[in-house]
């Protein structure tokens, strides 16, 4: 990575999901949630593998039945990626999934009932080494929360964290994150950055409900873009009413801007005005998406015009100056000039020549 982070992280006790550390000094880890039907094994693996792809560190699975978690044992045997199933009210569904190699169960204590349940519950998973998140969510406060406070505040939602904690604490469970979920920035925050201070658990951070594709992503990007700058937050999921595989993209943008996380390609792109010497916008899109496979962090500057064009450049690992003629750098130096014919095969051929050079050298 080219620039270190100014942020410094909340201490946290560190927990594993699967083979993914989360919190402590680990990687603040970027997840997303399948949305087609569990039973449908198929399809649920098939969007898994296109998570995985895509980078996704971890994968929520709903399972609300046990037909469901049935078929959940089905996928867990056909993916690499850490599974999380999110599991309400019934605590058996949630012994069957333990059983059949969840990671971490998405539960929270104060819905199961008897103590009982969840003493049977919190020592099945004690036993496997699998973590909790306790999932408080503005939309589903306990009545007498919502009784207490008259609507959902970030107050209610500590509160409701507090008491599911409180539960795992009378049992010596410590093995869990939280998260606090509303759809408005500043009541989740407010929730996040109230509770931060209280725990040494690990925090997975997201606005829920966030919303379609663009406005999701920008209500998402301030939400946790303010908390991450905090140093608050271990593992992160953007909610869009969109393709998960587009959660994930996100959250790792989000993650990049702020120097958390580096990877793949870091392209720093002019928005183009009439002094570009070509399609600045074009070039850019049919770059994205060629380069979606590469997983390495590399910066790519492709600058229209030679006003901020060569300073640029210079900074980036491959940079591309519009010009009389366009002008390819590498590494800071100009290289060669390039044509609009060609510009972006290529730019595509050096940056893959890049990658691969320093897959042979070991350096990044």
């Amino acid at each position: 990575m080219h620039h270190p982070s100014p942020i410094v992280r909340r201490k946290t006790r560190q927990i594993m999901v699967g083979k993914v550390a989360v919190g402590g000094d680990a990687p603040i880890s970027v997840q997303s949630m399948t949305n087609t039907e569990t039973t449908d094994v198929a399809a649920t693996v098939a969007q898994i593998r296109a998570l995985e792809r895509a980078g996704a560190d971890i994968v929520r699975v709903s399972v609300p039945s046990m037909e469901a978690a049935e078929a959940f044992g089905a996928i867990r045997q056909q993916v690499n990626v850490p599974l999380v199933s999110d599991i309400h009210f019934d605590y058996k569904i949630a012994l069957r999934v333990l059983e059949l190699g969840v990671d971490c169960l998405r539960i929270n204590p104060g819905n199961i009932g008897k103590e009982a349940r969840v003493r049977t519950l919190v020592n099945a998973a004690r036993d496997r080494n699998v973590p909790i998140r306790i999932g408080v969510n503005a939309g589903s406060l306990e009545k007498e929360l919502q009784q207490k406070y008259g609507e959902p505040t970030a107050e209610a939602m500590v509160e409701s964290a507090l008491k599911h904690i409180d539960i795992l604490d009378r049992l010596d469970f410590q093995n869990f994150k939280v998260s606090l979920k509303a759809s408005d920035v500043f009541m989740t925050v407010a929730a996040y950055r109230k509770l931060a201070s209280q725990i040494e658990q690990p925090l997975h951070l997201g606005i829920t409900e966030a919303g379609g594709f663009r406005s999701g992503t920008v209500k998402s990007a301030i939400g946790l873009g303010m908390l991450l700058a905090d140093g608050i937050g271990d593992t992160i999921r953007v909610s869009l009413a969109a393709d998960p595989v587009q959660e994930i993209k996100v959250g790792f943008d989000i993650l990049k801007s702020l120097h958390l996380r580096s990877k793949g390609i870091n392209l720093i792109a002019c928005p183009s005005c009439s002094r570009q010497n070509f399609d600045v916008i074009a070039t850019v899109n049919a770059l994205e998406e060629r380069l979606e496979d590469i997983l390495e962090p590399l910066d790519v500057a492709v600058i229209g015009c030679v006003v901020n064009g060569p300073g640029e450049a210079r900074e980036a690992d491959i940079g591309l100056t519009g010009g009389q003629p366009n002008l390819l750098y590498k590494c800071g130096v100009p290289d060669h000039k390039v044509d609009n014919a060609n510009l972006v095969d290529e730019l595509e051929r050096n940056i893959r020549a890049e990658i691969a050079r320093r897959r042979d050298t070991g350096t990044h």
